[in-house]
């Protein structure tokens, strides 16, 4: 990656919209996505899909930041496949015609991209994907060269869009008498929830199994260590790691944690430091899979409560009921969140997200599996009349005329004696005379 990279960004709105506000409970920001990405090159593109007449509030924003925002036209069954496809189709086209666009940033959490990921490596670019961890398939997310997490970039809480009227502020009537929007009592009873904060960060020991392969990659190769070839090895490894997820701002801050919790060695100074593992024995660190059984012996008690849809609280709360000590980020989940959307790419539970009750949890594929096709009926059996059997190898006889049959002769002595004699007139008759 030493080459400068010229980034082209294509956003997923309507996806990532829906996803930040259902999980983060805050509205989607395009500016520190675009900050991001100014970190690790230069944005030479930026385009946003949507169906903009219904995002007035989003358009001015994106305005503000110089995206071009590109219409996708609703279908009639209302689904954004069409928005999909036409965000595929341009990042393909300007791979093929702009040369010196060298990497790409999709913005989305849709698995659908996978595809699009892999033509655009095929093709020598860097990819980047942008998302959220609780809603981003961790399929899309394992699968670019870097994942960046919007749990990451969150910082101080945004202030609420539309803040709450204080008391004693004249209310404004409407012009046709009634009240204001915001006095709709249907509107009273699903009230904005706080935004959340950036989440607890993980333990170092969960980034270590990591670093320590990454040093072993540089050690083959006979490289020394130092703090940009440590990291692009560890997001060659895993695209997923950030050292934010370990409440370090930049990464040599995270290479200084770890000196000070003594899991690595640290030498040199002034942005050239050289780093070598030790070599004193670890406890292997659980891996996410290890959390599945006891989240699907929950769901399996609870599957009346999830057919109609539970939240993520409500079902950490029966996790914690059944198992007081677990803690998900053992497993190397900073929130229950990523553990669901881990455990929906394993067909596991199924997470809808909802903009008035954010996320709802639903039993997966596993729960409900396919029935068996059914056996095909044999056919009934048939008892026809007795035929004689066929023989291939027999000649074929053609039917003649009809032998009449003679009657049965009288076997008397007399009778006897009158057919030798007609037998003999008979011999005797059909001689020739002689000449």
């Amino acid at each position: 990656m030493n080459e400068k990279l010229k980034i082209a960004v294509f956003v997923d709105y309507d996806n990532v919209e829906i996803g930040v506000k259902s999980t983060l409970q805050r509205d989607f920001d395009v500016g520190p996505v675009l900050d991001a990405l100014k970190e690790r090159g230069e944005i030479v593109a930026k385009f946003a899909y949507a169906d903009w007449g219904r995002q007035e509030p989003a358009k001015r924003q994106m305005a503000e930041n110089a995206v071009q925002m590109v219409q996708r036209i609703p279908s009639p069954r209302g689904d954004k496949n069409a928005a999909d496809i036409n965000l595929a189709l341009d990042a393909l086209e300007m791979a093929f015609s702009h040369n010196h666009v060298n990497a790409f940033a999709i913005v989305s959490g849709d698995s659908d991209f996978i595809p699009l990921l892999n033509k655009l490596k095929e093709y020598g670019k860097t990819v980047f994907v942008v998302g959220g961890k609780a809603f981003t398939s961790t399929i899309l997310q394992k699968n670019c060269h870097e994942f960046i997490s919007f749990e990451a970039l969150l910082d101080e809480p945004q202030r609420p869009s539309r803040p709450p009227r204080e008391e004693g502020s004249p209310v404004v009537e409407s012009k046709g008498g009634g009240r204001p929007p915001q006095q709709q009592p249907h509107q009273q009873q699903h009230r904005p929830r706080p935004p959340r904060h950036r989440p607890a960060p993980l333990d170092l020991g969960q980034a270590m199994p990591l670093v320590e392969r990454a040093l072993q990659v540089l050690e083959r190769r006979e490289v020394t260590p130092q703090l940009g070839l440590l990291k692009s090895t560890m997001l060659q490894l895993d695209s997923t790691f950030t050292e934010k997820a370990y409440g370090a701002g930049s990464f040599s801050e995270f290479v200084e944690k770890l000196k000070a919790a003594d899991y690595v060695n640290v030498s040199g100074g002034e942005g050239r430091y050289v780093i070598e593992r030790k070599t004193k024995p670890e406890m292997p660190a659980p891996k996410p899979e290890e959390a599945l059984p006891l989240l699907r012996d929950v769901l399996e008690t609870h599957r009346l409560e999830l057919d109609a849809g539970a939240s993520p609280d409500d079902l950490a709360g029966w996790v914690r009921e059944a198992r007081p000590e677990f803690d998900c980020t053992r497993y190397g989940f900073q929130e229950f969140t990523e553990l669901l959307n881990y455990a929906q790419d394993k067909l596991l539970v199924r997470v809808e997200p909802d903009e008035e009750r954010g996320l709802l949890v639903y039993l997966g594929a596993e729960f409900y599996p396919p029935a068996l096709p059914e056996a095909p009926e044999a056919p009934p059996v048939v008892e026809d009349e007795k035929q004689p059997e066929s023989n291939e190898s027999a000649p074929l006889v053609l039917p003649g005329p009809a032998k009449r049959k003679r009657a049965p002769r009288k076997k008397t002595a007399e009778g006897g004696q009158e057919h030798r004699r007609a037998r003999t007139y008979q011999r005797r008759s059909r001689k020739k005379p002689s000449p």
